[in-house]
């Protein structure tokens, strides 16, 4: 069982606390990787691997780690990343992301696959928020999409492109989550974990819907369940997508363009080729092809080769502030935590994601402060150190 903390001082306390609070099929579909999850796992130790070199005696009196992005200030260069069915770990989870996130000052990406709708996040308050959206096979879909992202708002698109196809998740398929088990073991396995997690049964299984994704309903309208969407959505995956087809999409979007998915310096270089306003570089957070090198170990060599010519910002394996620092330092504009804002809100709801920033946030300064960079802009790769 999950050690239980009165305090969580970290992610991995809200880690643990969401294990404990969440059905196990729901945990694992956020917590697990694809296949082995050597990436998964290689996107935290290789932050670990290096080692910040801690300077003494210089003026840090004024620290500040607030930075500007595509016209916006953040108090600090960390965004709350698209994640799927946020809205079955916590009760409309992704409103509860974007109050966080504005009362915080930093930007919130909602997913194409969130449970509330873009309508319903921008009810939320008047300052923009992100969209991340996929290359469905039905492009009217994608068009219709875009339309109702503009009207409520919504000024940047981050554009995920490593979904060609979708990763294999072991832990997916032993729960029953990827299918491969009766209906009615399907059944016995998630009402026997409902009833030994009563809280989240009564705040989200009860109090929390509709259970649907909420930006797909018009396109999937006799779907009443997650699953019935996660069948039509794998279906509208698109392997053909090449970048021709995001000439197409910035043809279609006049705001600003974040490609979601870049781990390579070709795949920057074509990014910023078809119009990109900047590239995340990751790895899907392990999710999709297992086996290939973390983000932050691709991130300067994406860097040096697109640095110049487009926004750099990377996600995977983001933990804590001093991670935020270490990818910062590395030539990241800014970093974007996914997991861990779920974790939080799973286990305490929008006070947890308030609470894990402010933890981020004291990090980053403490860290800072150490290495005598006041400021964002004094971060360099001279401050680390690799073990590799």
């Amino acid at each position: 069982m999950p050690t239980l903390r009165l305090a969580p001082a970290s992610a991995e306390d809200y880690r643990q606390l969401a294990e404990g609070r969440l059905p196990r099929f729901l945990f694992d579909y956020v917590d697990g990787g694809a296949y082995d999850e050597r990436t998964l796992a290689s996107n935290i130790s290789d932050f670990q691997a290096l080692e910040m070199k801690q300077q003494v005696m210089r003026d840090v009196s004024k620290l500040d780690v607030s930075t500007d992005f595509l016209g916006q200030k953040w108090t600090m260069p960390v965004a709350l990343a698209p994640i799927g069915m946020a809205g079955m770990m916590a009760r409309r989870a992704e409103t509860q992301a974007k109050k966080a996130a504005d009362c915080f000052g930093i930007p919130y990406c909602l997913s194409t696959v969130g449970i509330c709708s873009l309508e319903e996040v921008a009810k939320v308050s008047d300052k923009p928020f992100w969209f991340q959206l996929y290359m469905l096979r039905d492009r009217g879909a994608v068009k219709n999409l875009l339309e109702r992202a503009k009207a409520v708002g919504v000024k940047t698109l981050v554009f995920t492109v490593d979904l060609a196809v979708v990763g294999a998740r072991y832990r997916d398929v032993r729960n029953g989550m990827a299918g491969g088990i009766s209906a009615w073991g399907r059944l016995r396995m998630g009402l026997l974990s409902y009833l030994t997690h009563p809280k989240w049964l009564l705040d989200v299984g009860i109090k929390g819907k509709p259970h649907v994704f909420g930006n797909l309903a018009d396109y999937v309208p006799k779907a009443t369940t997650p699953a019935d969407f996660k069948q039509w959505i794998d279906g509208q995956f698109d392997p053909s997508v090449t970048w021709k087809d995001i000439e197409w999409l910035r043809s279609n979007w006049e705001g600003d363009l974040i490609i979601k998915g870049v781990l390579c310096p070709e795949d920057a270089k074509a990014a910023a080729q078809v119009g990109a306003d900047a590239v995340i570089v990751s790895n899907h957070g392990g999710r999709q092809l297992d086996g290939v090198s973390s983000s932050i170990a691709m991130l300067p060599q994406v860097v040096d080769a697109v640095g110049s010519s487009v926004h750099i910002l990377m996600d995977g394996g983001v933990r804590s502030g001093q991670d935020v620092v270490k990818a910062v330092a590395l030539g990241a504009k800014a970093a974007l935590i996914g997991r861990p804002w779920v974790y939080a809100v799973a286990s305490r709801g929008e006070r947890g994601i308030k609470a894990l920033l402010e933890t981020i946030k004291g990090g980053m300064e403490v860290s800072m402060a150490l290495t005598g960079a006041p400021t964002l802009e004094d971060l360099s790769s001279d401050l680390l150190n690799s073990d590799h």
